[in-house]
């Protein structure tokens, strides 16, 4: 059995962990930590959790944590705050995944630049292992420390891969409309997330300049500089990104415009797909039809759709991903069942919640 943590257990990802990770087979769960709520007993902040194996579960501080008697710790931190506790925990010898965006560059002045926070442990991010399952598997095996992707980044990514490794679209202008489910923004306590300023409403937020963007872009552009597979490309992806707030607590649906380079078909853009991800477990591929958050929400699957406009040369993608799930909590799991030679659908079997 492996023994599991969790270090910042009582925010969104930290309780989607702790739902998968106490039904896993091969997992025992050992210390919650949090900061906010230590000496709480979990079921008197999360009351969903009567009745499960974590009923008598007491929340721990981080001094009272003694991370050598884990086999793995999910580090479920904010960025600015996990790279210091993160840098810490893995002296310990214990494997880590981190869920923050202190450690998916291992360009450091890039995180400094979109981040605005300084980072103070650039050599334990340029050893970090890019957890984006379907890209980096072989990597993420034999990894000590795996920094997890963000939630925009991986719906994202996961429409684009197949289209640049075949070389048919331009990677110079990527436009990426994203919408995402408010849980996204996390736990904290902010006014416009509250119900009466995103109920019946939708808006757009950090348009060109949100974090995310320069995530999608840099790992587009190791990609095809040949980071991660052999090819090597003189091609530079360069992504316009805007993220939206829809009135739904979880899911995101990415809407991706590309330019070809040639004429393409339906066709040939389907099998593109079902070459590049024809044996993967959490990633499903439609031909004649687009998907819906409803189809994924509460599932570690992703749906991914197209649409090719002969009259322009355009590639329109539909991506959808559970935020938490595949964006977060679920796409941890599967690295940790990668990591530790597990069957990768292990404890991530569940169907989306429709209706």
């Amino acid at each position: 059995m492996i023994k599991v943590s969790i270090v910042g257990a009582t925010g969104y990802v930290g309780i989607e962990l702790m739902r998968l990770l106490q039904q896993h087979p091969q997992v025992i769960i050992k210390d919650l930590i949090s900061k906010s709520n230590a000496k709480k007993k979990l079921v008197d902040v999360y009351p969903q959790f009567r009745g499960s194996k974590l009923e008598n579960y007491t929340l721990i501080a981080l001094e009272d944590f003694q991370p050598e008697d884990s086999d793995l710790i999910f580090s479920a931190l904010p960025h600015g705050v996990s790279q210091d506790i993160s840098s810490q925990l893995i002296k310990s010898g214990t494997k880590i995944i981190d869920m923050s965006g202190d450690f998916r560059y291992h360009d450091i002045e890039i995180y400094e630049k979109w981040y605005g926070v300084e980072h103070k442990h650039p050599e334990l991010a340029k050893k970090a292992v890019y957890g984006l399952t379907e890209l980096n598997r072989t990597q993420i095996k034999n990894a000590e420390f795996i920094a997890n992707p963000g939630c925009y980044v991986t719906a994202s990514l996961l429409g684009i891969l197949p289209l640049i490794d075949s070389d048919l679209v331009k990677t110079e202008s990527i436009i990426i409309d994203a919408k995402s489910g408010v849980s996204g923004a996390g736990r904290s306590l902010k006014s416009n997330l509250l119900f009466t300023e995103c109920h019946n409403t939708m808006k757009a937020y950090s348009p060109a300049v949100h974090r995310h963007s320069s995530e999608i872009e840099y790992i587009l552009n190791e990609f095809l500089q040949g980071s991660y597979d052999s090819r090597s490309s003189e091609q530079r992806a360069e992504i316009l990104f805007t993220p939206h707030l829809i009135p739904i607590k979880r899911g995101i649906l990415t809407t991706i415009y590309l330019d070809c380079k040639r004429k393409s078909s339906d066709s040939e853009i389907f099998s593109l797909y079902e070459d590049f991800y024809g044996q993967e477990k959490f990633v499903q591929v439609l031909k004649d039809e687009l998907p819906e958050i409803k189809n994924i929400a509460g599932s570690n699957f992703a749906q991914l759709g197209f649409k090719y406009d002969q009259r322009t040369d355009r590639i329109i993608v539909i991506s959808v991903i559970d935020n938490m799930l595949k964006g977060a909590a679920g796409q941890a799991v599967q690295n940790m069942n990668v990591l530790f030679g597990i069957d990768e659908d292990t404890g991530l079997q569940a169907t989306a919640l429709f209706p």
